[in-house]
């Protein structure tokens, strides 16, 4: 039996992937009133110990990096991205903003949790198959080797991709999203074969905007509310809704897509934040 005559029902559903940077989003609201209450002499006092604090997490280091981002609309004043080597460095870069005296007049109006995801859908279908063509029992000792065996090789080849730098564009725009599980369409039990043509159809159109736009794809079922969320970094804005816009009239996106909150922000440095933060 070769690959292509094996039934779908023998191989498992579950798409390979490959995982890198641990990632935080934190959107704060900034308590203008009670900063505006402060004595200008504190105000400042309490910027320089936060830029002091932010700047060396701008740059990036190994997969380590910070970035801030002042939203647009009334979802938050401030975003916060880390992305890091683990979930203990996220731990602590969390608790390193929380110990600024900033941190006192940022009150937290969401986050999201996640890890950069690369799908493997085309290497998925031909490991499984040519595994259970040699009739290697699914999860067995020698099918879990040489599922690791192709893992390791694609963290390898795809580092770059798995430990990004934040890019440095203008502007972000994120949201998470899920799969539909409802009683007509339901992602989760289309077959494997199905899924991977819609999924390269669906990165077909994306790849036509690489030039303009920079897409950080997150993995999140088990970690938080929904199971992606989805960075998009561009130094025009307009390309996020002709971007997504597109997307909405593809199959995967048409019929199997619900989406979460949009948060738009400018790119700054921690060094303009006594600007952004000037109660002028």
């Amino acid at each position: 039996m070769t690959p292509e005559t094996l039934p779908e029902t023998a191989l498992p559903a579950v798409p390979l992937t490959v995982e890198g940077a641990s990632v935080l989003h934190q959107m704060m609201r900034f308590r203008r009133p009670a900063w505006r209450a402060l004595p200008a002499e504190a105000r400042a006092g309490i910027l320089e110990e936060a830029v002091a604090s932010l700047a060396p997490m701008e740059r990036p280091a190994d997969g380590r990096q910070t970035a801030l981002y002042s939203l647009l609309g009334h979802k938050g004043d401030l975003l916060l991205l880390h992305f890091r080597r683990s979930f203990e460095e996220l731990s602590q870069a969390q608790l390193e903003t929380a110990r600024l005296r900033l941190s006192d007049y940022l009150e937290p109006a969401s986050s999201y949790l996640s890890v950069v995801e690369l799908g493997l859908y085309e290497s998925t279908s031909k490991v499984y198959g040519a595994l259970a063509a040699r009739g290697v029992e699914p999860h067995s000792d020698d099918w879990n080797r040489e599922v690791e065996s192709v893992l390791a090789r694609q963290r390898q080849a795809m580092a770059p991709r798995l430990w990004p730098e934040i890019p440095a564009a203008k502007y972000l725009c994120f949201y998470p999203m899920d799969r539909k599980r409802g009683e007509t369409a339901n992602w989760y039990r289309e077959p494997m074969a199905a899924r991977q043509r819609l999924m390269h159809e669906h990165g077909m159109i994306g790849r036509r905007y690489a030039g303009e736009v920079r897409q950080i794809i997150t993995g999140s079922i088990g970690f938080d509310d929904w199971e992606w969320g989805v960075d998009l970094f561009a130094d025009d804005p307009l390309v996020f809704k002709k971007l997504i816009y597109e997307m909405r009239f593809d199959e995967v996106s048409a019929v199997y897509a619900l989406f979460g909150a949009f948060y738009v922000g400018l790119r700054i440095s921690a060094a303009e934040l006594p600007a952004i933060l000037s109660v002028r």
